[in-house]
């Protein structure tokens, strides 16, 4: 059959593409090369920080137990200083190495103990990524962790824009909540600290099952925020680009397992993920 005549300015941005892009990247690629960033045993290549600063009470909130990092483990009350406005164990365990492009996967689930200012942010937690400090709370990008109880409303995947950061997001028709560019979605400047992830019941609240969180990340390019396998948030021109990485306590009792990284020499396009 013949082709219909391509202009040659066409064939010249397609091989440009290719060469600046390479050439599609396949799933055994992107599944591939994986390395744990927690041991499963001690914190070796992270370090823990709570707003008190006691190193020894950190070592509580965020403890090594059978695999996992236990936040507020055993030795903590089932409500330990609730609504006292001081939030001494808001803190995180943070990676000592900067990422910029990587795939960062994890698994959560949550206890039954509550902490701090449960009342207001109920069965919170989350991770930060692109951290150019360290202090509580830093400036970066979070992806949120959290359960409202009082709404039964899933908040895992939200993505939370402190002072200092900056991204383009996808807000639905109404603005409330993320929309898929695949259904439409558009990367636009928004107002706000807080953008909504999509609704979706995928996930698990208080039956002690685990959650699979995966964080998509390439540089200042976007972000993709996915949970349990479906992607419920996106964010484009990240700022900052790089940082380090932080798994937050804050108030209630959670578990963090098989937390692991790869990362990438490149830039790969956001249609591999989404497609």
């Amino acid at each position: 059959m013949k082709l219909p005549y391509t202009p040659k300015i066409i064939v010249f941005v397609k091989l440009l593409s290719f060469v600046l892009l390479g050439s599609a990247t396949s799933q055994a690629e992107l599944e591939d090369g994986f390395v744990p960033l927690f041991n499963g045993k001690d914190f070796e290549g992270l370090y823990l920080k709570i707003r008190s600063g006691d190193e020894e009470l950190a070592k509580r909130v965020f403890a090594a137990d059978e695999g996992m990092v236990h936040v507020f483990d055993d030795s903590f009350p089932d409500e330990y200083e609730l609504n006292t406005g001081e939030n001494l164990t808001h803190g995180l365990f943070y990676t000592k190495k900067a990422y910029s492009k990587y795939v960062l996967r994890f698994e959560y689930k949550w206890g039954e103990r509550i902490a701090n200012n449960f009342e207001r942010w109920q069965y919170d937690a989350g991770v930060y990524y692109h951290v150019t400090d360290d202090k509580v709370w830093p400036v970066g990008i979070e992806y949120q962790i959290r359960f409202d109880h009082t709404k039964n409303r899933n908040h895992t995947g939200d993505l939370i824009r402190p002072s200092g950061s900056g991204y383009l997001w996808f807000p639905s028709e109404d603005g409330k909540t993320f929309l898929h560019p695949n259904n439409g979605g558009e990367a636009q400047e928004v107002e706000g600290w807080l953008h909504l992830a999509s609704p979706t019941d995928n996930h698990h609240a208080l039956d002690g099952e685990w959650n699979e969180c995966e964080i998509i990340v390439m540089g200042e390019h976007y972000a993709i925020h996915k949970l349990n396998g479906e992607i419920v948030n996106m964010a484009t021109n990240l700022k900052p680009s790089e940082g380090i990485i932080g798994f937050q306590s804050e108030t209630a009792e959670v578990f963090y397992r098989n937390i692991r990284i790869k990362e990438f020499e490149a830039v790969v396009p956001m249609e591999e993920f989404i497609k």
